[in-house]
């Protein structure tokens, strides 16, 4: 009853006036950023985190995570439509999505894809409100101990996703946490590695990195291959934006069986939209009685994502409202424009500003469906953006990426700063070193480093406090299992091809 009772406040407080409207621009933002190719969530909320300055708390949560959902719901639509993906998250849409399109059944691709991103999220938004007050509580039994091994956990689980890119991982990680120690030494005063420059002292900003990284990062790739064509062809007028009850039918089940699957996914630091995504589609196809008509247009090959990556969406919003730890790349930028806000996203986070977390939970709900309205009667009107050019598209977003970098600190040195950092993602995105590790380095490195600081202080320098109690040791070994499994799985499958 505790939990409904704080739930129903915090619908009273998300149907104000104010929530309401930047609940609806955020989730239209996100659906926009979703459809263009290589934006994503997590550049699209980087971009305008200089948007929520201005908002109390709970505003700018709502809003962030409007965008996020959003960006969810959005991501199939240049999949099914031009077969690029909006990012990782809906590369699975494109298998079926896009085949659909060209059989003529665009109507009935944009229609599930809605639909089963609509279930996804509310079926996972009511798990959220289940789990989230006994996750909180169980982690205020952390001290500075668990918190560094927790830490430890996110930054393997994030390095480790791939075997093939573990080491480029962990070398991402360790870039984050270099960037993390620039300016005061908040133990001792010391100043370190500002080169002199003043204005380095109180560090570099989180999001100056996040907007440099994905904003400018995302631009400098796409010059590459940037297009002198007036705009994409793409399909502009449409029939009913709807599925046959025989459609939904066949595809229910499925969206039924994946959206666990996703919210578990989503809830793993590190896993993200792309692994829940790719999971249930290959899941679906082994289930299915006829395998061979995935890929050629079959509708559950693309319900199947949908509903998991949006049901991962809502999962990684739980490590980083309870505990303090991003689920996801996405979910690290928004807990370092939280931090900027004055918010510390953990276990206290329900204690002490339950209103806020309680707002943004009920936001939820009211957000997918607000997405919904957006991506069926609105659908055929929102993919016309696809048509804007290139070489108006990336100068709008470089402008956008330095008036948000000039407005946290008002200081130029943020400018070249930005710069350099925007060549660090696009090096690292063309050779294929993961971005996130170093997000979530910086964002979680300064309290890391205050954790272990704090724990060696409590323990007289003794290392064994970290394996102090069940706790530790439970967070110790997930971090060994996250770096070992990529291993494992290779090993089973090369012992299973060897005994076929």
């Amino acid at each position: 009853m505790e939990v409904l009772s704080l739930l129903f406040s915090g619908f009273a407080q998300a149907l104000t006036f104010t929530n309401m409207v930047w609940l609806t621009i955020g989730s239209a933002l996100g659906t926009v950023l979703g459809m263009l190719p290589g934006i994503g969530p997590s550049t699209g909320i980087a971009l305008l985190i200089p948007l929520t300055f201005t908002m109390s708390p709970d505003t700018a949560l709502v809003t962030m995570c409007a965008i996020y959902y959003g960006a969810m719901f959005g991501g199939s639509r240049s999949s099914i439509l031009i077969n690029v993906p909006g990012d990782g998250a809906s590369v699975a849409s494109c298998f079926d999505g896009y085949p659909m399109a060209t059989q003529g059944r665009a109507e009935a691709a944009l229609a599930i894809s809605a639909i089963a991103s609509f279930i996804g999220g509310m079926i996972s938004t009511i798990a959220f409100v289940a789990i989230a007050v006994p996750v909180a509580r169980f982690a205020l039994k952390f001290g500075p101990p668990e918190y560094f091994m927790l830490m430890c956990f996110a930054l393997a689980a994030t390095a480790a996703i791939s075997k093939e890119a573990m080491l480029k991982g962990l070398l991402s990680m360790c870039l984050g946490l270099m960037i993390a120690t620039v300016g005061i030494d908040p133990q001792s005063g010391a100043i370190r590695f500002t080169f002199g420059l003043t204005a380095l002292q109180t560090g570099i900003d989180v999001v100056v990195v996040i907007i440099g990284v994905y904003g400018l990062g995302e631009v400098f790739q796409n010059m590459e291959t940037i297009k002198s064509e007036v705009a994409i062809k793409i399909q502009s007028k449409f029939g009913r934006i709807w599925v046959t009850m025989d459609e939904f039918k066949r595809c229910l089940p499925a969206i039924l069986r994946e959206t666990p699957i996703g919210f578990f996914v989503g809830v793993l630091p590190g896993a993200g939209g792309t692994i829940a995504a790719l999971m249930a589609y290959n899941n679906e196809k082994q289930w299915s009685k006829e395998p061979e008509k995935f890929g050629k247009g079959e509708i559950i090959g693309l319900a199947a994502p949908e509903a998991a990556n949006n049901a991962c969406s809502v999962g990684a919003l739980i490590p980083m409202m309870t505990l303090g730890v991003p689920g996801s790349g996405t979910t690290a930028v928004m807990l370092g424009a939280l931090m900027i806000l004055g918010m510390q996203p953990g276990p206290l986070l329900f204690e002490q500003h339950a209103d806020v977390a309680w707002t943004v939970i009920a936001s939820m709900f009211i957000g997918n469906v607000v997405c919904a309205i957006i991506n069926l009667p609105l659908a055929s009107l929102l993919v016309r953006i696809l048509a804007v050019p290139t070489k108006i598209l990336y100068p709008a977003i470089v402008a956008v990426a330095f008036i948000g970098a000039y407005t946290i600190n008002f200081s130029v040195v943020d400018f070249v700063v930005l710069v350099v950092l925007g060549l660090f993602g696009y090096f690292m995105k063309k050779y294929k070193v993961p971005t996130s590790p170093m997000i979530l380095a910086v964002v979680v490195g300064a309290s890391m480093e205050q954790s272990y600081r704090q724990s060696m202080m409590l323990a007289d320098n003794d290392p064994s406090i970290f394996f102090r109690g069940g706790i530790c040791w439970v967070l110790f070994f997930l971090t060994i299992f996250s770096i070992a499994w990529p291993f494992i799985s290779d090993w089973r499958k090369k012992r299973k091809a060897a005994a076929a």
